[in-house]
């Protein structure tokens, strides 16, 4: 009976977390010279994973996303990115990235952003589980910790208005050279 009341403690405890992928770090961090290379999944210990990284290695200046599945907690994915801008860090996309969602977001924290030819940059709805985040008027609250967070990284909110509409949650978009510069998420090629 000990036992099981532990487990059910336990089990609390990691719940509270968010969710159980939520207790732990999702994201696999590697330092090469100036470049802290990022893989993986945003969760809520990826900021002290990546303060960590960053105060062992204060020669980085650019963060790599590598294969990049999104985040299962954006208030995280902001807090790192802002981060990234305080630090003046770029933000950069080898020719073999993909980053999904939520890693979208990460990557336009760069001070500088790079992409380079055959990296994908894939966006969708947020979905809160009751609805798609596209179903909400432009002025519900659930929009503006999003809405706030890419107007501070790129100066409008256009897109983030248009990841709501580019593909519903289950779904994803690949986006458009011709978007990507509307939209303006390279600062250079």
């Amino acid at each position: 009976m000990i036992r099981l009341v532990a487990a059910f403690a336990l089990l609390l405890a990691i719940a509270a977390c968010g969710t159980l992928e939520n207790a732990r770090d999702g994201m696999r961090m590697q330092v090469q010279g100036p470049y802290l290379l990022v893989s993986g999944t945003i969760t809520s210990r990826t900021p002290a994973n990546f303060e960590r990284n960053l105060r062992v290695n204060p020669r980085v200046d650019t963060v790599v996303l590598g294969r990049i599945d999104g985040s299962i907690d954006a208030a995280a994915t902001h807090r790192m990115g802002r981060r990234i801008r305080a630090m003046g860090l770029a933000t950069e996309l080898r020719s073999n990235s993909v980053v999904d969602s939520g890693g979208v977001e990460l990557f336009l924290a760069g001070v500088e952003r790079r992409m380079a030819p055959g990296a994908k940059l894939r966006v969708h709805s947020w979905r809160n589980g009751y609805r798609e985040g596209s179903s909400y008027p432009r002025n519900a609250s659930e929009h503006q910790m999003t809405r706030r967070y890419v107007t501070q990284m790129l100066g409008s909110d256009a897109f983030y208005w248009f990841t709501l509409q580019a593909a519903p949650s289950n779904e994803i978009h690949e986006m458009t050279a011709a978007e990507i510069r509307r939209y303006g998420l390279l600062t250079q090629p």
